[in-house]
């Protein structure tokens, strides 16, 4: 039994040492998860969310313009210093500049029979991301009932209505529909090539080629262009069963989504060449890939609204990969937008595409 117990615990020093000398092991057992940690405790624990809205003033009341000061004052607002018509305010919200309009009505803050001010505002949100509309309009709500509270009225009469800007029959799904689209073209374009090539390393097939006139270069385009083909096939597939199945409605234009589709599988696919070409195995190449996509699958506004993100960190997520991935499907195929109109998602996307690939070739190992 004395032996039995040595053993055992011999090969579990043994064990915990080669533990300690992986730096990779270490850093994905520790640092990674503090990563995480760090960084959606921050979303979730971020009690000082601020909204960036526009407000409209139409009503020009004394009420009005004190109510458009203390929003101004406000930790919870942060308002677009132009003097912005609604046209020009939703705009903005389309592109993400805004998060929410606000309109005082003519009439709103009038002092009625009663004496006191009364009215209904209105909050615009842009449909698909009702979170944010819905979160505005309850946080005014709030503020009116206190302004309520304090006349000591028994009924409110002052109040918010919400209104949804491009709101011609699209769902939920249709807004959604992107963002499961860059899931897609993440998932193809890392996890399969960070998983095919090592595995062509450990067959010795990549070493059979080095031995004729065949280039690191070549080697990652021809990859490359295979993927980018099946990729292509499943993203159809995709829009076909959208379409059939949930009545997918297409309000862009498809000479304008396809290219861009082929641009951001172009790019992402970058990421898969450059984890499969430099690891030597799939011990290696697992756990940079998930490195490398949670944090995009996350932060990126596919599966989360950014706008519940503290400020510092939505100005960094509108870099990462996938975020003009996402934001640029999501406007060519809900709001007619051009490929002019996407210009800067469509330079960061080509900007990551050539460091990716540029690193991909550079970093490549055949065996």
């Amino acid at each position: 039994m004395k032996q039995y117990i040595a053993a055992t615990l011999g090969i579990t020093k043994a064990y915990l040492l080669r533990f300690s000398r992986d730096k990779v092991g270490l850093f994905f057992t520790f640092l990674f998860p503090l990563i995480f940690l760090f960084v959606f405790g921050s979303i979730f624990n971020n009690n000082s969310v601020n909204f960036k809205v526009a407000v409209i003033d139409d009503a020009k009341t004394k009420f009005s313009e004190e109510f458009v000061k203390n929003l101004n004052e406000s930790d919870t607002f942060k308002l677009n210093d132009e003097n912005l018509s609604l046209d020009a305010a939703r705009q903005k919200m389309s592109r993400g500049e805004i998060d929410s309009i606000i309109v005082l009505p003519n009439g709103f803050g009038a002092v009625g029979q009663e004496r006191v001010p009364s009215g209904k505002l209105d909050v615009y949100y842009q449909k698909g991301k009702e979170q944010s509309g819905q979160t505005v309009a309850a946080v005014m709500q709030s503020i009116l009932d206190e302004i309520n509270a304090k006349f000591g009225r028994p009924s409110a009469q002052l109040t918010v209505e919400q209104k949804a800007t491009n709101d011609s029959g699209l769902s939920q799904f249709d807004y959604t529909f992107s963002g499961l689209l860059g899931f897609t073209i993440l998932s193809m374009g890392i996890f399969g090539l960070a998983n095919s090539m090592p595995q062509e390393k450990k067959t010795g097939s990549f070493r059979r080629l080095r031995a004729s006139p065949f280039t690191a270069g070549q080697l990652i385009m021809g990859n490359g262009l295979y993927y980018i083909a099946i990729t292509l096939l499943s993203v159809a597939t995709m829009f076909l069963v959208g379409t059939l199945v949930f009545g997918f409605d297409m309000r862009g234009s498809w000479l304008q989504l396809l290219p861009f589709i082929v641009l951001s599988v172009w790019m992402m696919i970058g990421f898969g060449l450059l984890i499969g070409g430099w690891a030597r195995n799939e011990n290696q190449s697992a756990p940079v890939s998930n490195l490398i996509s949670f944090p995009m699958m996350f932060l990126s506004g596919a599966f989360f609204p950014r706008f519940l993100f503290p400020e510092f960190l939505q100005n960094i997520t509108a870099y990462i990969p996938l975020t003009p991935v996402v934001d640029g499907l999501r406007r060519i195929m809900t709001e007619n937008a051009t490929l002019v109109d996407l210009g800067p998602e469509i330079a960061i996307i080509v900007a990551w595409g050539v460091v990716t690939y540029i690193a991909a070739i550079k970093l490549f190992r055949w065996e």
